[in-house]
C-alpha cells in the first residue's frame, strides 16, 4: 500500500512539474535578429499609426511573462495594447542580451526588468518605463497599465488633440 501511494505521489509532482513548464510560454527569442526585427514593427508602426512598445525582459523573468499574462488576458488592456502599439518582446538573457541596442536605447536595463521603452513611428525613443510604477501587490496595476498605454500612446501626443482656445 505505501509502495502504490508513492507511485501515485511521485506521478502527481511529475505531471505537476511538466504542466507548469508547459504554461510558460516563450515570448522573448533570444536567437532573433532583434534590430531587423525592431526595424519591421516600427515600419508596421508607421503603417497603422501606431508607436512600437519594446518589452524588455527575458523568459526566465517571471515579472515579464505576468506582465504579458495580464495584458493578453485583460479585454480593456489587451485592445489599448493593440489599438496604439506594435509590441515587440527584446530579449535579454544570457543567450543574449542585445547590448548593443540596449546602448541605442539608454540603457534602459537599469530600471530591471520587464522595462518598456516606447518608439514613436520614426524609432524615435519617447519615453522608457520602470515596470515597478506599473505594480501592485503581486501583480499589475489595470488602472496604472491602462493609464501608462493611453498617456503614452500616438493620440495623446498628437498636437492636434490639443486645440488652443481662443
Amino acid at each position: 500500500m505505501k509502495k502504490k501511494l508513492l507511485f501515485i505521489v511521485c506521478l502527481l509532482i511529475s505531471t505537476a512539474s511538466l504542466v507548469s513548464a508547459q504554461e510558460a510560454p516563450k515570448i522573448y527569442h533570444p536567437e532573433a535578429n532583434a534590430k531587423e526585427e525592431m526595424k519591421a514593427a516600427i515600419a508596421r508602426a508607421k503603417k497603422e499609426g501606431k508607436h512600437v512598445l519594446l518589452q524588455i525582459g527575458g523568459n526566465w523573468c517571471s515579472w515579464c511573462l505576468r506582465f504579458n499574462k495580464t495584458v493578453t488576458e485583460d479585454k480593456q488592456l489587451d485592445s489599448a495594447l493593440n489599438a496604439n502599439y506594435v509590441i515587440y518582446h527584446l530579449n535579454y538573457s544570457k543567450e543574449n542580451k542585445n547590448e548593443e541596442i540596449l546602448a541605442e536605447l539608454g540603457y534602459p536595463q537599469r530600471f530591471g526588468f520587464p522595462v518598456f521603452v516606447i518608439l514613436d513611428s520614426k524609432g524615435n525613443r519617447l519615453n522608457t518605463q520602470n515596470s515597478a510604477y506599473l505594480e501592485q501587490d503581486k501583480g499589475y496595476s489595470k488602472a496604472k497599465v491602462l493609464e501608462f498605454f493611453t498617456q503614452w500612446g500616438p493620440k495623446a501626443l498628437d498636437p492636434k488633440s490639443y486645440p488652443k482656445e481662443k
